[in-house]
């Protein structure tokens, strides 16, 4: 099948078992794929776009009524819908941070908060982890202390991740907020692995924003995301824009100057509108996906020499796994070398393994069935056994 000249078309979802860790949480509902189609034209939305010009004010289709829920489902009191997490982190590194200003990022932190950080001039400055990969309120004190000692300042700014995208371990955000508010440093919770996929609720953390990502986590096309904020910061970074043409005179209204005016259109907004819904329903049930998890989590344990590196029992379903003393010790032997791991669970329908990968990997099981769990767990069982490696009765 052809979706155009040399573009094949996209069936992993249909014909696998979906194990990709970043995968997972944004695989697209029926109804947001009514809304690609309907609403592909780049400009689809701007059809009913009146004063004020904004693209959180359009009332058909309801988008000026999806902004008010998302930032209410979130208990925040603002939200925009912005093109991917990374440009929320963008938007708030750029309002808050200057040059030389040290900003608090964890050694756990995905690499765009970095990157945020340095486009506004910041210095990053890593909370290390302790010894179970957990970011700690303690931590974050002693690395505050540590901060302003050699900044002579406080941390302008924190970007913590409450599921970080290395072991998908989740982090005491409420805590860690609690100290940083001590020392006035505003929070941002980086939800790009829990808005979509668990209940979040932005002032129970006490944190001043929330950042979520719709391709990785909200069902939705790529790029989305949603960054909201509390009242107090939503004047900061949700500011209206202030110039005016030295020639023409020329003023923009209301544009908000860190979204550039607007920032979703098309299919990528529709379609996260469409799934919403969904979306809202799902988080309910956290606990199911879970509980497949550790379906699958057993049957890893009982194949000699697997080790899981994420927090064990597991509280979030992107998990790392060192199977260095049991897959990769085939590989060493076998005629595929490394790969024959990603393809022996090709072969039984199963996706998302980086290949060649058998010593460090990670994988997600969101969004899995408990009978797709049960697979996944015979194939990695069935695939040891296989290769002659020892399983646990």
């Amino acid at each position: 099948m052809k979706c155009g000249s040399g573009i094949e078309a996209r069936q992993v979802n249909e014909l696998f078992i979906n194990i990709d860790p970043i995968q997972a949480g944004g695989r697209l509902t029926g109804d947001a794929i009514k809304a690609i189609i309907a609403y592909g034209d780049g400009y689809s939305v701007c059809d009913n776009c009146r004063k004020p010009n904004r693209l959180d004010c359009i009332s058909k289709p309801p988008i000026a009524e999806f902004h008010k829920e998302v930032a209410a489902w979130l208990n925040m009191d603002a939200a925009r819908m912005m093109p991917g997490a990374r440009r929320g982190f963008q938007a708030v590194a750029h309002t808050y941070v200057n040059k030389g200003d040290p900003v608090l990022l964890t050694s756990l932190s995905h690499y765009t908060e970095f990157l945020a950080v340095e486009e506004a001039g910041g210095v990053a400055c890593e909370i290390p982890a302790d010894g179970r990969h957990i970011v700690t309120p303690e931590l974050t004190a002693i690395k505050i202390e540590e901060v302003r000692k050699k900044f002579g300042k406080n941390p302008v700014l924190a970007l913590i991740d409450q599921v970080d995208y290395q072991y998908g371990n989740r982090h005491d955000v409420a805590g860690i907020a609690k100290v940083a508010h001590q020392y006035d440093v505003p929070v941002l919770c980086n939800g790009a692995y829990t808005v979509g996929i668990l209940p979040v609720d932005g002032k129970a953390l006490g944190v001043d924003f929330v950042v979520g990502s719709g391709h990785k986590s909200m069902a939705a096309p790529a790029p989305s995301g949603v960054l909201a904020a509390t009242a107090e910061r939503a004047k900061d970074v949700f500011r209206t824009t202030a110039i005016e043409g030295d020639v023409t005179g020329r003023k923009f209204g209301i544009k908000e100057p860190e979204l550039m005016g607007c920032t979703l259109m098309g299919a990528t907004l529709v379609g996260m509108m469409a799934s919403f819904p969904h979306v809202k329903e799902r988080v309910k049930h956290f606990d199911r996906e879970l509980a497949n998890n550790r379906i699958v989590m057993d049957a890893l344990l009982s194949i000699e020499g697997t080790k899981i590196l994420s927090e064990y029992p597991r509280k979030h379903t992107l998990t790392r796994v060192d199977t260095t003393g049991s897959f990769d010790t085939v590989a060493g032997s076998h005629k595929k070398k490394g790969f024959y791991f990603s393809s022996a669970l090709n072969d039984k329908g199963i996706f998302g393994l980086i290949p060649g990968a058998t010593r460090i990997w990670k994988f997600n099981t969101y969004g899995m069935t408990e009978k797709q769990a049960r697979y996944l767990a015979d194939a990695f069982v069935a695939v040891a056994r296989e290769n002659g490696l020892p399983i646990k009765s």
